[in-house]
């Protein structure tokens, strides 16, 4: 082969490689580089998840979500088991995952009244700790934790669903024992532990009046008080039915007008009917059937629905993403939803952007395609 042919076969070659390297390098477009200029994207992980042994779920993350949460490992039964013992090992495993990833990592949650640690509130009595007593728990429990991961965690869901739709307090053991005050405590204790984490309320059924009426007092009373709180969650349990966009917006629109950022931080929508409690249950087929209409897949027309549902949610989403710092999915694929079995066992429900293959909902392909056309 003489030099001129030996040349020309080197360039192809290079060339042949060059377009190679771009095939295999080039990937399509994930969620968050669709959405991460407008907020965070984040997704609530599972200790399998975390800990690498659900890979499927794992890629997905990876290729799409810039901000994970904790579904329960921080919580207070899990972390904080006995008053002398804390427990760390999943949630050293959970923060360690979001770090190896470049994740915002989200600390969920401090102070809630369920899912806590039984000892928490009681003495060895079961009978109400003093209000002294539970201050200290409360400071030692959130001093311990929040310091632990101190400069490693973006931000803490500081106390959980402590306000009914009414506009009404819980009557949680936390509210008993020492009042409205156990809030502003809890963010006191949180803000000493952690100077630069930012902080949130978070609750559901954030769209209702009496809920943000007292939301929006709650917000205003802590900073007046010089306490730090960064923004308020909406919990995003919404179903094809409920609640209405429009309250649901000014809901979002009264939040954020207090001066803080707002978070949509529970994101996901039952596909399935109301549970009629009143129903007749004689028939116990028909019944179950009701319950689980869809056991093996949605009907296409449920399906277009629920999507068309979740377009304008997130349309409304990035309608205020001037306010809305972070839009969290509770959990990766429909089989990873706290929605299936609830309210009763045996229902099978699709709440999630991706589907139990792992594969994208029409409505997230769509918003990927978007993005992949302006390439």
């Amino acid at each position: 082969m003489n030099r001129k042919k030996i040349f020309c076969f080197l360039l192809t070659g290079a060339a042949f490689s060059a377009c190679a390297t771009r095939q295999v390098t080039t990937e399509e477009p994930g969620l968050k580089s669709v959405l991460g200029d407008k907020f965070l994207v984040g997704v609530a992980l599972n200790t399998h998840q975390s800990s690498g042994r659900d890979t499927a779920a794992v890629r997905i993350v990876q290729r799409h979500f810039n901000s994970i949460v904790a579904e329960n490992c921080m919580k207070c039964q899990v972390i904080h088991p006995q008053e002398d013992r804390y427990d760390f090992r999943q949630a050293d495993e959970f923060v360690k995952f979001g770090e190896e990833n470049g994740m915002a990592v989200i600390g969920h949650c401090l102070i809630w009244h369920s899912q806590l640690a039984p000892w928490f509130c009681v003495d060895k009595e079961g009978c109400n700790v003093s209000a002294e007593i539970l201050k200290q728990r409360m400071k030692d429990h959130i001093t311990t934790i929040v310091s632990r991961y101190r400069g490693r965690i973006k931000g803490w869901d500081v106390v959980n669903e402590a306000i009914m739709e009414d506009g009404s307090y819980r009557q949680s053991k936390f509210y008993e024992i020492l009042g409205e005050s156990f809030i502003s405590l809890a963010f006191q204790y949180a803000q000493e532990a952690d100077p630069d984490a930012e902080l949130y309320y978070n609750d559901y059924n954030m769209h209702t009046p009496g809920k943000r009426r007292t939301v929006v007092k709650l917000v205003n009373d802590l900073r007046a008080a010089g306490l730090r709180i960064t923004a308020v969650g909406m919990q995003g349990h919404v179903g094809m039915d409920y609640p209405d966009l429009d309250e649901f917006e000014q809901s979002l629109q009264a939040y954020a007008a207090t001066g803080v950022k707002v978070m949509i931080t529970e994101w996901d929508m039952s596909a399935l009917p109301m549970v009629n409690h009143t129903a007749n249950v004689s028939d116990t087929v028909a019944f179950r059937k009701a319950l689980n209409p869809y056991p093996e897949a949605l009907p296409d027309s449920v399906s277009d629905r629920w999507n068309a549902k979740m377009t304008a949610y997130m349309n409304l989403f990035i309608k205020h993403a001037d306010v809305i710092s972070r839009v969290t999915a509770w959990g990766v694929s429909d089989g990873d939803s706290w929605k299936n079995d609830f309210p009763v066992h045996g229902r099978t429900d699709y709440a999630l952007l991706f589907d139990r293959n792992y594969q994208p909902k029409p409505f997230v392909k769509e918003l990927l395609n978007t993005k992949s056309e302006a390439y």
